[in-house]
């Protein structure tokens, strides 16, 4: 299993999985993406609800300590977003979870390792391939971070290229291993 992503019982890899090739090492999701979950990501990350926020990053925590104890990563970074959508959302959801993640484990994190230097459209209604696409050389990595094991934190995990796009990024800037955890995993 390399995404994490929910599988039919008899299935070992997700169609994604297995028809492609992801750039990152492995990766979880802490909960299945349903309509309750979207609601509760849509209040975090949209109306300032930060009480979710600190759920999330505690449930990511607990959920995913037998994961960071064997990836054993020594830096967290957030999926990073364009300062332009960062100033209308007033904050970046996937940095406020990255930093408390980081107090709950102890990992140390980065909000400028990674940044957005492209305003990409929103990912939510494009397909696998457009995604891909979409992301291409929208992120850049500030420094070297050569053998680096690295843990990529955001709110959910869909078809892979977002972490694909920073997976490429960091290994790029030499970074050995890139993990991910997300709150939620949906099916593509």
């Amino acid at each position: 299993m390399k995404c994490g992503r929910p599988v039919r019982m008899e299935e070992e890899y997700c169609q994604d999985c297995r028809s492609g090739v992801h750039h990152f090492t492995e990766g979880r999701s802490i909960f299945p993406y349903g309509e309750i979950w979207r609601q509760s990501l849509v209040r975090f990350k949209y109306y300032g609800c930060r009480e979710y926020g600190d759920f999330y990053a505690k449930a990511i925590s607990i959920y995913g300590r037998k994961y960071l104890e064997r990836w054993k990563p020594q830096l967290i970074v957030p999926v990073p977003l364009h300062s332009r959508k960062k100033r209308m959302r007033g904050f970046n959801q996937a940095a406020y979870l990255a930093e408390r993640v980081s107090r709950f484990t102890g990992i140390p994190w980065s909000d400028n390792l990674v940044i957005k230097i492209r305003n990409t459209k929103s990912q939510k209604k494009l397909n696998a391939s457009q995604r891909k696409k979409n992301l291409r050389n929208a992120y850049l990595v500030t420094r070297k971070i050569t053998g680096f094991s690295v843990l990529v934190v955001d709110d959910v995990y869909t078809t892979g290229s977002t972490m694909d796009a920073m997976a490429m990024c960091l290994q790029g800037a030499g970074a050995k291993d890139v993990y991910f955890l997300t709150v939620c995993a949906g099916r593509a």
